[in-house]
């Protein structure tokens, strides 16, 4: 329901483009870890997988879980709350592993959360947390970097104009690109893991940023 939803719903919002690097069928069992920068982009993200056949369980805020009808079907659907900064963190790394070993593809965010900033422009991942590094070396799963630029132009910034942005998108329709790299394997130091999980998916999002006519993502990896 949610992928099928974001299919839906994201062409009414804006234009999402999609390159990839796939070049061949998945194996079962492969994390995607994508930067994050605005509350649209799962949306942005999942209608770009759909497109290629892959339909993710997503590592999200444990807050949805209260949304009604939302809660029901993330719950409903195998979908993975995170508890941030609590003591129950931990067990969505053991939810995410076990949803790998059945099988299942699993989308994260290895920022761990969105960018203090209000402008609008995309901007390069921020710093990783270890989750993803940790998650790929207990699985054995492979790595796909996720790069996404312009669900900021739907909605980014204060709650003001996060809402403000919703409801002129329909308008608007600002440009979307997701681009999928090739799937990596992480080394598996949890630290160098790290940083080459954060460096994957910086370069699958200059790709993206670069396709929505951003022309100065160079002065912005830093």
């Amino acid at each position: 329901m949610l992928t099928r939803a974001a299919s839906v719903l994201v062409p009414l919002f804006g234009r999402l483009t999609v390159t990839s690097e796939l070049r061949m069928r998945l194996s079962a069992g492969t994390i995607f870890a994508a930067n994050h920068d605005s509350l649209a982009d799962p949306a942005v993200v999942l209608a770009a997988l759909r497109g290629l056949g892959v339909e993710p369980v997503v590592m999200a805020t444990a807050g949805l879980w209260r949304v009604p009808v939302l809660g029901r079907a993330l719950a409903r659907e195998g979908h993975i709350p995170v508890h941030r900064r609590s003591a129950r963190a931990a067990y969505a790394l053991d939810a995410a592993a076990e949803a790998l070993a059945g099988g299942r593809h699993v989308l994260l965010y290895g920022e761990g959360g969105l960018p203090d900033r209000r402008d609008a422009a995309p901007g390069p991942p921020e710093a990783f947390r270890t989750g993803l590094a940790r998650l790929a070396q207990v699985s054995g799963a492979l790595v796909v970097p996720v790069g996404h630029a312009g669900a900021r132009r739907i909605t980014s910034g204060s709650t003001a104009k996060q809402l403000a942005g919703a409801l002129t998108a329909p308008v608007r329709r600002p440009r979307c690109h997701v681009h999928v790299g090739a799937p990596r394997r992480l080394p598996a130091e949890a630290h160098t893991g790290t940083v080459a999980a954060r460096t994957a998916v910086t370069v699958a999002w200059r790709t993206a940023a670069r396709a929505v006519g951003e022309r100065d993502v160079e002065l912005r990896l830093v």
